[in-house]
């Protein structure tokens, strides 16, 4: 059997690459290594980056729906208990959007959160 080399591969490899390091500042985009190292220093900040993006959204929903509720009279705290007694199942997400966007529709959300907690 013929023995065989990696030519072919790996110029496959490296441009492969280099069309995901393109646009990259200086080395980072032209060097093979430094390329190398920076995308995968990339691909960590992407899967940690995932994963923070959740939890900055809901820590913005929960700032959204607090601060709707202050202006309602009402705290964050007493309004998410309210929701839990009257059995309303509306997320975070959907409640900051309605909170933001349709003020009726949360102010009759906030009723029955009140009326559930008794006040």
């Amino acid at each position: 059997m013929p023995r065989t080399r990696k030519g072919a591969t790996r110029r496959q490899n490296k441009h492969r690459l280099r069309r995901r390091t393109k646009g990259y500042f200086g080395a980072r985009g032209k060097l093979y290594r430094v390329a190398k190292q920076s995308r995968m220093k990339a691909d960590q900040y992407a899967y940690r980056d995932r994963r923070t993006k959740k939890r900055d959204f809901r820590r913005l929903w929960i700032t959204r729906i607090s601060a709707a509720c202050r202006q309602r009279d009402i705290s964050y705290s007493r309004f998410v208990g309210g929701l839990k007694k009257s059995g309303i199942q509306l997320d975070r997400k959907s409640l900051a959007d309605l909170a933001l966007n349709d003020p009726k529709a949360f102010d009759a959300v906030i009723e029955e959160a009140r009326a559930a907690l008794g006040g």
